[in-house]
């Protein structure tokens, strides 16, 4: 028998723990420290935070609410990102986010999604009717002269897939956000630069001008090339405070 023995449990427990505790702090000093685990510090990384509603990469879905953000002019992100901050758009969680923020920085973010080229989702399948269909299609083809509104595709692209330097691209956006946002124009709730030719376009739309238009966008597929067309060389057909070199 050894000394060990003669001590009481609770004694014996204690060193024992003691002892295990020395042994595996021996252990850790012995090995090599870990490397310390370092975060990237690149505009992906801190752009995090717009990801978690915009989808991975700011490429979003073809449902929701959330717009894709990716590969859409850097001028067109600019100016929004401004509307929210500065009120201009209703967001209290993009607003709160972007108060800090100064304009340079807001050009850093609209030049970082701007220069991701990612492919888009499929279009969403429509369950709207074939008359409903025809209505938004023929609207934003040829737009309503006979109530001042003109084709979508007089300011967005022939594509559709937005204008440079400030012209947004309609297609790969769920029918709820373009609802959304027409509605937002229509209400008062959503502003742009004045003259604010949207605001003008959207007030003179009715409930089923805006759905037909909303449900005819959602469903269309991508072309080949859906990066913004250059500059265009034909004036828009309203003075539009975002893009007032393109205006007439």
């Amino acid at each position: 028998m050894t000394l060990f023995s003669f001590w009481p449990s609770r004694v014996r427990a204690v060193l024992l723990l003691l002892a295990a505790v020395w042994c595996a702090g021996a252990v850790q000093a012995a090995e090599p420290p870990a490397a310390a685990h370092t975060v990237p510090d690149t505009m992906a990384q801190r752009m995090q935070a717009c990801t978690l509603c915009h989808g991975k990469e700011g490429r979003a879905t073809n449902s929701g609410y959330f717009p894709r953000i990716a590969g859409k002019p850097a001028g067109y992100l600019y100016h929004q990102l401004l509307h929210f901050r500065e009120g201009r758009r209703q967001n209290a969680g993009m607003t709160e986010l972007l108060d800090p923020l100064s304009d340079a920085y807001l050009r850093d973010i609209a030049t970082h999604f701007a220069s991701l080229d990612l492919p888009y989702p499929p279009p969403q399948a429509s369950t709207a009717a074939p008359a409903e269909l025809a209505r938004g299609q023929a609207l934003v083809l040829h737009g309503d002269a006979q109530r001042d509104i003109p084709a979508c595709v007089a300011c967005h692209g022939q594509a559709l897939t937005g204008v440079q330097p400030a012209i947004p691209g309609l297609l790969g956006l769920p029918r709820d956000y373009l609802i959304g946002q027409l509605g937002a124009w229509q209400t008062g709730l959503r502003h742009a630069h004045a003259p604010d030719c949207m605001a003008q376009i959207a007030q003179a739309m009715t409930a089923a001008d805006v759905s037909a238009v909303a449900s005819w966008l959602a469903a269309q597929a991508l072309p080949a090339n859906t990066h913004p067309a250059p500059p265009a060389s034909r004036p828009l057909p309203l003075r539009c405070g975002s893009a007032p070199e393109a205006a007439k």
